[in-house]
């Protein structure tokens, strides 16, 4: 491929490769293959449901080893506010309030979300600061009629000159009111850390963030962290990192040429969250647990989220426990026909791997290789939830091109959408992943895995965006939980609805979990 001076510089100066740029272009020619469903992953069948007698066994081993290992709990938030308001948007954008009412503006558009909002317009976390900033603004506010009034209301929380919640990082909009003080998204995080992943007294958080976020996530940190560490009695060490250059991708034409801007550079855009393979990477923590930014609930509610928290935490302990056990035993032992067996069961049973068709009929010394391969992997032990037709992935038994059957997170654009065969599987699923996932990142010998070794570059996707009122293509890189982390061990576990409260919406801040 042939670059200009300009586009070498920018491709240097980001440290990406030539090859990178060539290799998503024959992506956008030949497309990224769609997965193929064997069937969904129910209670039984892939997905694993606790006893009690388990969850207090898994506790309690956590307990026990929990200051022995290094944690961190890694949020993904580096998104904008801006979707959580955007029918907000779409209503004061359209609406006079001097033509019509808000009930004939929500009747003539079927806008529930509309309805919703102003229906609970005051019982939001930031009501109170929002009620106090409009009758600062207008000084006949008790004069208006109810729908000015929450007109004016929705436009002061998206306003840049005014409040400017839209355009604030998702994790800085307050979320919780706990009367004498609002605590933010990234604030409860720090709380949650501070109750489950606390390492002798001191928990390590570690969010993503846009960097033109960091100054005002450095500022709410200042504010909350003597208040954490007082009421919880836990010393907080939390660090920042961005989605890296390197991890861009090319825009491109619907007609596959790259674009390019007035300059001559390539337009890139960020890859998605499995570009933040490559952050998480860098963290040099023994466990390591993710969790959505938006999906945190009032600290009223946090003691369910933190007891199987640290119930999953367990479990991927002493499932990696008996890894390294057998992997030590494979290499110091002399190969016995009885190990193999109790392991392969291991596997089939414990991990759901299922082992190539060859292996039976490969001599032995090849059977302890491919049985080694197979159990030195990173473990990751993801809680799921009931569907409740929440936008996402879940839980399927997928065929692999080699043949092997293993269980992934599959996200709705990687199922094809004109085989009615694998839509039906697709809409079977039972569970959904809320990102509520706990991480072994050092392999036997306590070295860390390159995790870029586990991940399947086929699971990419391809998108169709806009961009000054053109469309393109992006391209995405395997998603964090789905492609990302495909070639891990993986262990599903059935976690209570409860403990799964994101906020998708602004209104989703009046459901009870986020009533503080």
């Amino acid at each position: 491929m042939k670059l200009t001076t300009v586009q070498e510089q920018q491709l240097k100066d980001r440290d990406i490769p030539v090859s990178a740029i060539e290799y998503q272009l024959n992506r956008f020619k030949n497309g990224f293959p769609l997965v193929t469903l064997v069937r969904e992953a129910t209670v039984g069948d892939g997905i694993a449901r606790l006893s009690d007698e388990n969850q207090l066994r898994y506790k309690e081993l956590y307990s026990f080893r929990q200051n022995d290992i290094s944690i961190t709990k890694f949020v993904p938030a580096s998104g904008a506010a801006s979707r959580m308001f955007k029918f907000l948007h779409e209503f004061v954008a359209a609406y006079d309030s001097d033509k019509e009412t808000i009930a004939s503006y929500i009747e003539r558009n079927d806008a529930a979300l509309v309805e919703k909002f102003t229906n609970g317009w005051k019982k939001f976390p930031f009501s109170n600061i929002v009620l106090k900033h409009c009758r600062d603004l207008y000084a006949d506010w008790n004069d208006l009629s109810l729908d000015k009034q929450q007109f004016y209301f929705a436009k002061a929380i998206l306003d840049k000159d005014q409040l400017n919640y839209s355009g604030m990082a998702k994790g800085l909009v307050p979320f919780h009111n706990y009367g004498d003080h609002i605590a933010t998204a990234f604030e409860e995080h720090l709380y949650e850390a501070a109750s489950y992943a606390p390492v002798n007294n001191k928990a390590q958080v570690h969010f993503t963030i846009a960097p033109d976020a960091q100054t005002d996530f450095k500022t709410n940190l200042e504010q909350a962290k003597t208040k954490v560490e007082n009421e919880t009695g836990v010393k907080l060490d939390v660090t920042f990192s961005f989605q890296k250059p390197s991890t861009d991708t090319l825009a491109v034409s619907l007609d596959l040429q790259p674009l390019t801007d007035s300059n001559g550079e390539f337009i890139l855009r960020p890859a998605g969250h499995g570009a933040l393979l490559q952050n998480l990477n860098d963290l040099e923590a023994q466990l390591i647990f993710i969790k959505n930014i938006d999906n945190v609930a009032s600290r009223s509610t946090n003691s369910q989220t933190s007891h199987y928290k640290q119930v999953i935490a367990g479990l991927l302990i002493e499932l990696q426990d008996q890894t390294h056990t057998y992997i030590r035993a494979l290499q110091e032992q002399k190969y016995k026909t009885t190990l193999e067996k109790e392991i392969v069961t291991f596997l089939q049973q414990s991990l759901s791997v299922t082992l190539p068709d060859s292996f039976e009929k490969s001599i032995p010394d090849h059977r302890k290789e491919t049985l080694i391969a197979l159990l030195n992997r990173p473990v990751r032990v993801c809680g799921m939830v009931k569907n409740q037709g929440e936008p996402g992935g879940g839980p399927f038994w997928v065929k692999e091109p080699n043949g092997a059957i293993s269980l992934q997170i599959v996200e709705s654009a990687q199922v094809d959408p004109n085989d009615n065969e694998q839509q039906s599987i697709a809409s079977r699923g039972t569970h959904f992943n809320p990102v509520d996932v706990v991480c072994g990142m050092h392999d036997y010998m306590g070295n860390p895995f390159d995790l870029n070794d586990f991940s399947d570059p086929d699971t990419g996707f391809i998108t169709t965006k806009s961009r000054l009122g053109r469309k393109l293509k992006g391209q995405e890189l395997p998603g964090l939980w789905n492609g990302g982390m495909a070639l891990w061990n993986t262990v599903f576990v059935e976690v209570p609805l409860e403990t799964f409260n994101p906020v998708k919406t602004v209104n989703d801040l009046l459901k009870p979990a986020h009533q503080a």
